[in-house]
């Protein structure tokens, strides 16, 4: 067993880490109070290679493994959940779908604009009536001649109102079960009927785009379908895997940010006569975050692992979502307590780490979904 990351992750790890201290922590904390996608902070994610994480080479991308992958969206997350779901969702859900099914056609129009960061990708599953019970879905795509014609409405769409570019997964037939007769399809922004019907307002992560999407009599030439008819919905579940350990990613970031915080204020700050990192009850909240985040760490990386050597990881990806969403949240609860009445301020970003790290809870699948998910497995033995 080796548990050492090699020496380009090590550096890629600080090259992200530097990135994310100079070019995001001077303004996240703005950008979460204004509620605003910085767009203008697109470029620079390109230029560093994180809008192109897993796409190979001859695509323009980075083409890098999951565990770096991993690597690059924790450091983002302990300084910026918003960024870091920014990057999850463009990687691991909207391209990551066109890498897992797209054909050399789709894969050349779209993956070189995406790594370039001219055209950002969305994912559209849930919709208001279905979130959990995904394949409850009502959007719907009928075929008319060698046109599909796209109705229906998507809600909590990460980058909706500022994609490229839009993976929608529909209703193709209706009279087979549920989970048979879903498609995927690419919706370029700009197409006619394909529109934001509003932007949502959020309890954290407030610097990434969230949106309602609208399609009404959208057309798109059957070039526009991504994998097989029907079968979008088993190849929605294997990119939820994915995208499972990226949010255990991000809540781990999230998490150990939390946790620098918190020893860095309990070094300063004075109570009794001496810094409250003396007293054992602080001592017992960082100690208890450390452990749950480390153990955290170890679920994660078993997953990316796991993925990056081709095994099948949908339990492993789902107990690492699992546990490290709620390490993180009890880590940046413990992190707020330790400052005190200043944690509750926004003047310092302990308190929109909290906000951020709830998302990682619900995002990819809630916390039940992956108990139900791991449930399943334990009783099959």
């Amino acid at each position: 067993m080796d548990f050492d990351f090699t020496e380009d992750q090590n550096l890629l790890r600080q090259s992200v880490r530097d990135f994310a201290r100079a070019e995001i922590a001077p303004h996240a904390q703005q950008w979460d109070k204004e509620e605003r996608f910085p767009i203008e902070l697109v470029p620079k994610l390109a230029q560093m290679g994180l809008l192109g994480i897993r796409i190979p080479e001859e695509y323009g991308g980075a083409g890098l493994d999951t565990t770096s992958y991993v690597i690059c969206v924790e450091e983002i997350a302990r300084i910026d959940g918003a960024l870091a779901l920014t990057i999850a969702s463009h990687n691991g859900l909207g391209t990551g779908h066109l890498l897992a099914r797209g054909t050399e056609a789709q894969k050349r129009k779209y993956l070189p604009k995406a790594a370039r960061g001219e055209w950002l990708a969305a994912w559209a599953l849930t919709e208001p009536g279905s979130g959990s019970d995904a394949a409850a879905l009502r959007t719907t795509a009928r075929r008319e001649g060698d046109e599909w014609v796209l109705d229906g409405t998507k809600t909590f769409i990460t980058q909706g109102s500022v994609c490229g570019f839009c993976v929608v997964l529909a209703r193709t037939n209706p009279d087979v079960p549920q989970q048979r007769g879903i498609t995927a399809f690419i919706v370029d922004r700009g197409t006619p009927g394909f529109a934001c019907s509003k932007h949502m307002l959020k309890l954290g992560c407030r610097a990434s785009d969230t949106a309602e999407l609208s399609f009404e009599n959208v057309r798109i030439p059957d070039g526009q379908r991504l994998g097989d008819l029907d079968c979008g919905f088993a190849d929605t579940m294997r990119i939820l895997d994915g995208g499972r350990i990226s949010i255990a990613a991000m809540a781990l970031g999230l998490g150990y940010g939390a946790l620098d915080m918190a020893v860095r204020y309990a070094k300063e700050r004075k109570a009794f006569g001496k810094p409250i990192a003396e007293h054992q009850a602080i001592q017992w909240m960082l100690a208890d975050a450390k452990v749950e985040l480390d153990a955290a760490a170890l679920l994660t990386y078993r997953a990316a692992w796991l993925a990056d050597r081709g095994v099948r990881h949908t339990k492993e990806a789902a107990m690492a979502k699992l546990f490290a969403s709620e390490a993180s949240t009890r880590a940046c609860n413990s992190g707020l307590q330790v400052h005190g009445g200043y944690g509750y301020v926004r003047e310092f970003d302990i308190e929109r780490h909290l906000r951020d790290a709830k998302l990682c809870e619900i995002g990819e699948g809630t916390s039940e979904v992956q108990r139900l998910v791991i449930g399943k497995y334990v009783l099959a033995g």
